[in-house]
């Protein structure tokens, strides 16, 4: 595997690449081109400018999170060939780039949810939240505003305040697609795109819903190993992968990390390894990646990939604000880069336990 961090571009990061190049272990980042809209053709020229800025600090861009898809593919409007289009025109400059991992997600309207991105720890730590009982008191359309004033002064990737502005009209343009028909319209979009995925070795990794459960009535279908495998089915073709992010799929206590992912061999492209904390299956916190300090077993989760033989991209996930610092939610540097040393200190540990 190989041990990355998110990225967001010099423009918009608080997180410089020169700070990524210190953390022991880590070789890449995964990054995107921030400030284009979904729907937008990726330019080769802004995609190889990217990639020379990291290579120059002496990383690896390992992947793409995330080409976004434009909303008129996912609920299948009538002018969502158009956007396909689009969307083929900037994986082939990706492939011309030399680049084969792009990180996608299929959610209507929130890319993902929480209500506190704040909530202090009693370590004094402050972390994202989600609580169902504060979602269903909320209006949907005040979802943005409610936490709005703890971004930090930064874009939250899903909840830039250009696409808020028109929640009414989203909402609208899926009041009538359920999960059926956003699995039929998944079916499309993928159906179209293989081509090109299969011509530069493309592999197009989803992520999954989060939470992993129905939020204000939307329909969410990447949330358990039952429809990832239907997912994978209806185009099985080995580009078509996921990106197994255990925050997200861990957000549902039902779903067996480890299990899934010794049932996803080979179709695992990508790795989002973080913790949460529970209080009740809906009122969760994100923690530290320390086993302890959550609730999930992170030894097992890297033990299960290591069965499978997963070589590709892993990355800590959302962490801590700790020691003062001022970011993106979730996105600073001092607890992702101890995440990605406690994860490669677990990699390391069970690399040599299966040597003897």
């Amino acid at each position: 595997m190989q041990m990355t961090l998110r990225w967001y571009g010099s423009r918009f990061d608080t997180v410089t690449l020169q700070q990524i190049r210190q953390i022991p272990g880590v070789t890449g980042v995964i990054s995107t081109l921030y400030d284009t809209a979904p729907g937008d053709v990726w330019e080769l020229s802004d995609i190889l400018a990217l990639k020379k800025e990291i290579e120059d600090a002496g990383l690896s861009l390992a992947g793409i999170e995330s080409v976004n898809v434009h909303d008129a593919i996912k609920a299948g409007l009538f002018d969502r060939d158009k956007y396909i289009d689009n969307y083929i025109a900037t994986l082939e400059n990706l492939g011309k780039a030399d680049i084969h991992l792009v990180c996608y997600n299929f959610m209507p309207v929130f890319d993902w949810t929480r209500t506190e991105l704040a909530r202090v720890r009693p370590d004094g730590s402050t972390v994202l939240a989600y609580t169902q009982e504060a979602v269903d008191q909320l209006n949907p359309e005040e979802m943005f505003s409610s936490i709005s004033g703890d971004t930090n002064g930064t874009i939250m990737p899903g909840w830039e305040p250009e696409r808020m502005q028109h929640i009414k009209e989203l909402f609208e343009m899926y009041r009538s697609v359920d999960d059926e028909a956003l699995f039929s319209n998944l079916k499309y979009f993928l159906e179209r795109i293989m081509p090109v995925c299969d011509k530069y070795d493309i592999n197009m990794a989803i992520h999954p819903d989060d939470p992993a459960w129905s939020v204000f009535g939307l329909p969410r279908i990447i949330i358990n190993k039952a429809n990832i495998l239907r997912m994978m089915k209806m185009v099985d073709n080995p580009h078509n992968g996921v990106t197994f992010c255990s925050g997200s799929y861990g957000t549902n206590l039902e779903n067996d990390l480890p299990d899934m992912i010794r049932s996803l061999k080979g179709r695992i492209h990508f790795a989002h390894v973080r913790n949460l904390k529970f209080h009740s299956p809906t009122n969760f916190e994100e923690s530290a990646h320390l086993s302890s300090d959550g609730s999930f077993d992170m030894y097992e989760i890297m033990l299960a990939l290591y069965d499978i033989g997963f070589t590709g991209p892993i990355r800590p996930d959302h962490g801590r604000m700790i020691w003062g610092e001022v970011a993106m939610p979730g996105y600073g540097l001092y607890d992702r880069a101890l995440g990605a040393t406690y994860l490669n200190g677990l990699w390391e540990a069970i690399e040599k336990s299966h040597r003897k």
